[in-house]
């Protein structure tokens, strides 16, 4: 199985500490998030990944040939324009049709978490499900509405926010994505969005349509969100607290 790591953003919300770098090289303990991500894909027996990059992109690819790759064999995805998560996974999607694999893992570069993905793709595989996100019941700006089946039906923006119903549902759970994906590579042709776009739109028009966007529950496993400062300072005291192992 490959996976791609998405890396391009501008990381904004990290400022001060992407001001001369790449979110994808702030460090947490002495470890680069790209090389967190990396070496945990690695741990799953993944040694083929696809990197975007946009921001400082000569110093991520300068990084990774420093370091050997870690050891796995990564290719580099150029985006000249930001193509956002939608977007930047379509312009890749060439090294997934390649490998001829049934389906792949996409993990944001900004998040730290001990989600098994071994238990994600065997969830993913028997359900038959076109993605499957890891979800969490935690505090959320967004949240992706899913039915009593686990699958998705629709979005709602915070707490009090409207549900934006995409297929019919009795009941929903509101949970918080957590920007781990596992994708069944057929969806790679059913992507008809262009430009600029986030994946969520994709998994909405094709849940619409009858598509199966499953839920993988992830409450029990470590994770934290990595795009702000003083979560990468969190992050490093439950590394010291020995809460997570890098």
């Amino acid at each position: 199985m490959r996976a791609m790591v998405l890396a391009a953003g501008l990381g904004t919300r990290l400022r001060p500490l992407t001001n001369g770098r790449p979110k994808a090289l702030v460090g947490v303990a002495g470890h680069t998030l790209l090389e967190i991500t990396l070496r945990r894909l690695a741990s799953f027996g993944i040694r083929e990944v696809i990197v975007n990059v946009h921001h400082f992109a000569d110093m991520v690819v300068e990084y990774l040939r420093s370091n050997n790759n870690f050891g796995m064999r990564v290719e580099i995805s150029h985006e000249d324009v930001l193509l956002d998560t939608g977007g930047g996974l379509k312009k890749a999607a060439w090294f997934f049709l390649d490998d001829g694999g049934d389906s792949f893992i996409l993990h944001n570069v900004d998040v730290i978490s001990t989600v098994d993905l071994r238990q994600m793709i065997g969830l993913h595989s028997e359900s038959g499900a076109l993605a499957t996100l890891a979800v969490q019941v935690r505090e959320t700006s967004r949240y992706l509405l899913f039915d009593d089946h686990n699958q998705l039906c629709g979005r709602r923006a915070g707490r009090d926010g409207s549900p934006e119903m995409v297929r019919p549902a009795e009941g929903f759970k509101a949970l918080a994505f957590s920007g781990v994906h596992v994708i069944s590579t057929r969806m790679l042709g059913m992507m008809t969005e262009e430009g600029a776009f986030s994946i969520v739109n994709s998994y909405l028009r094709l849940s619409a349509q009858g598509e199966n966007i499953g839920a993988f529950p992830a409450d029990r496993y470590y994770w934290r969100d990595l795009g702000k400062p003083e979560n990468v300072a969190q992050a490093a005291r439950d590394v010291e607290a020995g809460i997570i192992h890098l």
